[in-house]
């Protein structure tokens, strides 16, 4: 298992998120096995939480399926 130190906050919601923070989701996701284009759809929805994606692939779930389970909730109703 992987440890990732991240800061224990929420989901970052709002209109967009700065250059640099959008930067640094990506690098995260990116070194922690994510495929570059999954990593840079995540981080354009700021409702993703980071953190518990991170966790989830620590404990060996796929990126993809970390991805579907966490969906924010209209993304989660259009998979219907």
């Amino acid at each position: 298992m992987i440890a990732h130190p991240m800061p224990r906050t929420g989901p970052a919601r709002g209109l967009g998120l700065p250059d640099d923070v959008r930067d640094w989701r990506k690098r995260w996701l990116v070194v922690s096995g994510f495929p570059a284009r999954l990593a840079e759809a995540v981080v354009a929805d700021p409702g993703f939480d980071l953190h518990a994606l991170l966790q989830l692939v620590d404990q060996g779930c796929a990126p993809e399926l970390a991805v579907r389970i966490l969906a924010p909730m209209p993304e989660r109703e259009a998979l219907r």
